[in-house]
């Protein structure tokens, strides 16, 4: 999987990764003005594959990962191609988007509680996608249920249980198996372990990580944990103002970072055993840009990040800057990666 846009003919498509997502840009529209959100992300996954997506908070992330399955308000604009199993999800009419969600694609979203309706018990909901995609009874969907529950570590005897019935924990497993009910190839799970304990999170974390390697399913997964990321994913993407500033192996980006984004991210975690980082962990002056300076980026050259950035050049606030190759299978958007190459 890299960042970088392909191109597969008709014939190849067998070869071609599940997911493509090309220079997809999302803007928000209101109060008279474009902002822009997403400013020309491009990917890809395969089946079986892990990616997951890091950054501060508004660099883009669940924006981008909703904007696959056109989940956002009717107010955003959205180009680009998100190419699912070759066809452009952006362009594909509504019947065909609605059979793609649940049953090939789904979300685990978000905040388990406000996603599950109270009104309605667990099993009614983890029934409905099923019901609706695999156009079985109740008996069946009933059934599967149970077994959806089981996997997650439920017992299947809560079916008619509510959701406020369940713990943080709990809810959050039964919002997996509701994106498991109709077998999709593709799951994006944005913050799946918000505001869950550090043993939830664990059973959480390697419950996906079983059904990954079980079902060959590819995962998109959303967090600021950069150590939850690099134990579950595969891959790491490191958002920054809307765009990817570094792309490839979790280990090795977080082991070794080329962009300085990326750097300061780990730098803002305490290590368990060192009082040093436990009592005054690095961090990173500064604030993200606000949604006018995004709109302003967007129109101008140089690097988003030049202004928080502790190794900037002046070259930074004028030259373009885009993803450059820096190491097997990575690429960074910073012009320091360029020094050692010979560009």
């Amino acid at each position: 999987m890299t960042a970088t846009d392909q191109s597969h003919a008709p014939e190849d498509r067998a070869s071609a990764p599940m997911l493509d997502v090309r220079d997809l840009r999302v803007s928000y529209r209101g109060g008279g003005r474009t902002v822009p959100a997403v400013r020309g992300v491009s990917f890809t996954l395969d089946r079986g594959q892990t990616l997951g997506v890091a950054g501060e908070s508004g660099s883009g992330k669940s924006t981008m990962a909703l904007s696959l399955l056109r989940l956002l308000p009717s107010s955003t604009q959205v180009t680009g191609q998100v190419l699912f199993e070759g066809e452009d999800l952006l362009t594909a009419k509504w019947a065909r988007l609605r059979a793609v969600r649940w049953s090939a694609a789904s979300v685990v979203f978000q905040g388990a509680m406000s996603a599950l309706n109270p009104v309605r018990t667990i099993g009614e909901q983890i029934c409905e996608p099923i019901l609706l995609h695999d156009k079985v009874g109740q008996k069946k969907a009933r059934a599967r249920a149970a077994e959806l529950l089981d996997s997650v570590g439920l017992p299947s005897r809560r079916l008619g249980s509510y959701p406020h019935e369940f713990s943080g924990g709990q809810r959050q497993r039964i919002m997996i198996a509701m994106a498991l009910a109709c077998r999709p190839d593709l799951i994006i799970a944005d913050e799946p372990t918000t505001a869950l304990d550090v043993m939830v999170q664990a059973q959480v974390l390697n419950l996906l990580g079983d059904l990954v390697r079980e079902s060959g399913i590819g995962v998109i997964m959303i967090s600021h944990d950069l150590s939850v990321l690099s134990h579950m994913c595969e891959r790491l993407a490191v958002m920054y103002a809307g765009q990817i500033a570094e792309i490839g192996p979790s280990k090795q980006l977080i082991a070794e970072p080329r962009h300085p984004y990326t750097r300061a991210l780990g730098r803002a975690f305490p290590t368990i055993g060192d009082p040093a980082s436990r009592l005054a962990p690095a961090g990173l002056p500064g604030d993200p840009p606000t949604p006018p300076e995004l709109a302003r980026l967007s129109e101008s050259r140089g690097c988003a990040f030049e202004p928080r950035c502790p190794e900037a050049m002046d070259a930074c606030r004028t030259e373009t800057v885009e993803l450059w190759p820096s190491g097997p299978g990575r690429e960074a958007a910073c012009l320091r990666v360029l020094e050692g190459s010979g560009a």
